[in-house]
């Protein structure tokens, strides 16, 4: 056996990792007694993260809980979202570096502080000419380009919310969004570039504006030049000629009620109709920024790479406000991690001396597949601190991540949390708590998760359960918008007791955790499907393929994928007359995409003549995942027709 194989050997046995001691001699938060102090002082706590901004007025309250679950954080505050997030660094690091952008050709842009606050602030004049007003929802559908965070900073400093659809959904998704918020004004761009090749995302833009049930505005970024010429309506401006026109303006920002809405930001949900998350300015922004700087340990000197897409939560937290807040250098990168080649992520790590990374599981497994000769081409040595997010680490990946990326000497945060809860819950503190890879880590200091059976008990360690939260936090959604009835039904009820006074927040995720108190999140438990990082709701796939001709029902399920963590999978029931071919299989597969997106699309088309379904006539989605996951079927006593079962099982099995 080599060295090295020995090492290897050692490394995979190794279950427990302890931080490096040069990251805990440098690190923000290296107290263990920071814990307890939170514990004891909780909800006081939070003080330390509403510390970290600046308020045009300081809070009366730090958590009102009169009208519970509808908590109220940093009452009677004041302050802006653009201001803490630029303004207040201009003095003493305007010169510094905020954005460092590179597009997928090799093109980067570059905004210091000062630059940055320039454009956002000419913007931010041009929506006031276009309309916008304080409260006025604006939407954005645009891909990783610098325009993006420059227009939602825009809109915070004039007090508009803003929502942002991710630039990969489907026309049909925008249109409802946009219908969903009443959104009169939308920010998106011609194209953008995928794997070389321009790509016409205006299109899709105007297509949904179609779909749209009121009068719009829209602003159109040129990012393609003369790759896509494209040409603008009586109902569409462009953003380069809007922000000339504004050339100097000077926006002061509008104070906003730490409750305001921030932004709002549309997830799947089990009912096929996306929920609108609702954030608000004070604790959202006090809580990303403090998580920034605790447990990825931001400082303003780095070179910050949050791996993700503006288009979803993880973006918004952590390469736009957090990092921002803070006053460091936020890395975004427009395109694909492969192209033109399997090093481009470690070549820009190299290029720019990157000091944190924080990506997806699924990234990191097509890392393994593509093989440690790519990363180990560069040097990476500039690395501080990795970290996952979206999903479920395994423990394998983990260790690679650990050895091949961060040269055994960076700590890894494995970090759990979601759209709703704004920022991360469940993760270690680098300098402080050990890592086991494959576990999130224990809850941060001031969150109360617990592991509990479906009586709301805790369970033994080593024992299954499920993840419940119950405290409030800074950074939580405040209800869905416009919707408080489904707030209510869908966070709140199943754990809590109203009667006595006690709320439990329910995200729906599966746990064990162990005799230390670190959660391991085993996956969703209601009918969302984790592809990627990304959560798509079943009904709304299954709704795209009924809604193919010939398509009489759907189930869809998600089943376990190399790299993607999950896969879409369905099983589809033809009406008479139409054959189950590949042509039917394309029909499919492109009506879901058009729906909703590539993101969604099917990993597997199962035709067949019936679905399990219990007496009752709900389908039995469980039989269905043991069958795409090549499992052991579990129990089909209840079933009405049990025989179909091993029917869909041999013809899984013979495709």
């Amino acid at each position: 056996m080599t060295k090295e194989t020995e090492l290897e050997a050692r490394l995979e046995q190794k279950e427990r990792f302890e931080p490096p001691a040069s990251f805990i001699e440098q690190a923000n938060v290296s107290d263990p007694d920071i814990y307890e102090e939170f514990e004891e002082n909780w909800p006081d706590c939070w003080e330390r993260a509403a510390e970290l901004l600046e308020w045009d007025e300081t809070h009366d309250d730090v958590l009102v809980d009169d009208d519970e679950p509808f908590y109220e954080w940093f009452v009677g505050g004041r302050l802006n979202a653009s201001y803490n997030c630029l303004d207040r660094h201009l003095a003493d690091r305007g010169d510094e570096l905020a954005i460092q952008w590179e597009g997928e050709l090799g093109e980067t842009r570059e905004y210091t502080y000062a630059e940055l606050h320039r454009e956002v602030n000419e913007f931010a004049a041009a929506l006031r000419e276009l309309g916008v007003g304080e409260d006025d929802v604006v939407t954005m559908y645009m891909p990783m380009i610098p325009e993006l965070p420059i227009a939602m900073l825009a809109c915070s400093r004039i007090g508009a919310p803003h929502s942002v659809v991710f630039a990969g959904f489907s026309a049909d998704a925008l249109a409802t969004r946009m219908n969903a918020a009443e959104s009169e004004y939308l920010v998106t761009c011609d194209g953008y570039y995928r794997r070389g090749d321009a790509l016409d995302h205006l299109s899709k833009a105007n297509e949904g504006v179609d779909g749209v049930d009121h009068d719009t505005t829209t602003v159109v970024v040129d990012r393609l030049g003369d790759d896509e010429p494209h040409e603008l309506d009586d109902t569409q401006r462009d953003y380069a000629e809007l922000v000339e026109s504004q050339s100097g303006a000077d926006i002061d920002p509008v104070s906003r009620d730490a409750e305001d809405m921030l932004f709002l930001m549309y997830t799947s949900g089990t009912t096929g109709k996306p929920k609108g998350v609702k954030h608000t300015t004070g604790g959202y922004l006090s809580y990303v920024t403090w998580t920034a700087r605790a447990v990825l340990d931001v400082k303003p000197d780095d070179t910050y790479w949050c791996a993700a897409d503006i288009g979803w939560i993880t973006g918004h937290s952590y390469i736009v406000y957090g990092p921002l807040a803070l006053g460091t250098t936020s890395v975004m990168y427009e395109g694909t991690p492969d192209y033109p080649d399997k090093d481009r992520l470690w070549e820009i790590v190299d290029r720019y001396d990157v000091t944190q990374l924080y990506t997806a599981p699924t990234a990191i497994r097509a890392f393994m597949k593509w093989g440690s000769d790519y990363p180990a081409a560069h040097d990476l040595s500039s690395l501080r601190l990795l970290g996952t997010v979206g999903e479920p680490i395994n423990p394998r990946a983990w260790k690679w991540y650990y050895k091949h990326i961060g040269d055994e000497s960076c700590p890894v945060v494995d970090t759990w949390w979601q759209t709703e809860t704004g920022g991360m819950m469940i993760t270690t503190l680098p300098a402080i708590g050990d890592m086991k890879p494959g576990s999130a880590g224990p809850p941060l200091p001031g969150i109360d998760a617990r592991v509990v059976d479906g009586a709301g008990e805790e369970v033994a360690p080593g024992k299954a359960g499920y993840v419940t939260v119950n405290r409030p936090w800074p950074g939580m959604l405040r209800t869905l918008y416009r919707n408080d009835e489904r707030f209510l039904s869908e966070y709140w009820e199943a754990y809590s007791d109203p009667d006595a006074d006690e709320w439990v927040y329910f995200p729906e995720d599966g746990a064990k955790i162990d005799d230390d108190g670190y959660i391991t999140i085993l996956g969703r438990v209601d009918d969302v499907i984790n592809v990627s990082g990304h959560r798509l709701g079943t009904m709304e796939i299954e709704s795209a393929i009924v809604g193919v001709e010939g398509v009489a029902e759907a189930a869809v399920v998600g089943g376990d994928h190399e790299l993607k963590g999950e896969a879409v999978y369905a099983y589809v029931i033809l009406e008479d007359g139409y054959d189950d071919d590949e042509a039917m299989r394309e029909r499919i597969v492109a009506g879901v995409e058009e729906s909703i997106g590539p993101i969604a699309r099917p990993e597997s088309v199962v035709f067949t003549p019936e679905l399990p379904k219990t007496r009752s006539g709900k389908i039995m989605r469980r039989l269905l995942e043991d069958i795409a996951n090549g499992e052991e079927l579990g129990n089909t006593s209840t079933l009405r027709n049990p025989d179909v079962v091993s029917d869909i099982e041999a013809k899984v099995r013979g495709d």
